[in-house]
């Protein structure tokens, strides 16, 4: 009776340690400048001159920075065959700062629902203070933040045209 309890608690153990380690690749949320390799669109640090061009979850996002307007500029694309619901774009920038102090983000984009093949320009004006690397990524489906119907994941949204 006592080996097959040591074979239990041997495969118990072995399962709890094959769970943290692949917990240990996941997304840092409190700083998305240092994402694991479970999410590596957003990983992707970005210096001012360089454009974001990825597809994630069927959302295609091109953007780029214009220095001249202080803005982040682009399009998101729904590059399936279904309906991508709620899809809205967010940038964190390298200074942590986004128009709330508090909340390292521009955005999210207000969500919009995409058809299939749909392109639609974005925009996001930047901060006043400097940064240097940035990082971009679309979200599709519904917001975890509680931001309430239209409002993203924070009560607000940048612009799309």
């Amino acid at each position: 009776m006592n080996s097959h309890l040591r074979i239990l608690t041997a495969i118990a153990f072995t399962l709890i340690l094959i769970a943290g380690i692949t917990g240990c690749s996941e997304t840092d949320t409190a700083n998305p400048m240092t994402t694991g390799a479970s999410d590596e669109e957003s990983a992707n640090q970005l210096t001012l001159d360089e454009t974001y061009d990825h597809t994630r979850n069927g959302a295609r996002l091109i953007m780029s920075y214009d220095k001249a307007t202080n803005t982040f500029k682009g399009t998101v694309e729904n590059t399936t065959n279904a309906v991508l619901q709620q899809v809205r774009v967010e940038i964190h920038l390298s200074n942590s700062q986004g128009p709330d102090p508090t909340d390292p983000e521009l955005g999210p984009t207000p969500p919009v629902d995409l058809a299939p093949g749909e392109k639609i320009p974005v925009e996001l004006m930047a901060v006043d203070e400097p940064f240097d690397m940035w990082v971009a990524h679309p979200e599709v489906g519904p917001s975890s933040g509680g931001g309430g119907e239209g409002g993203g994941e924070h009560g607000q949204g940048g612009a799309h045209n």
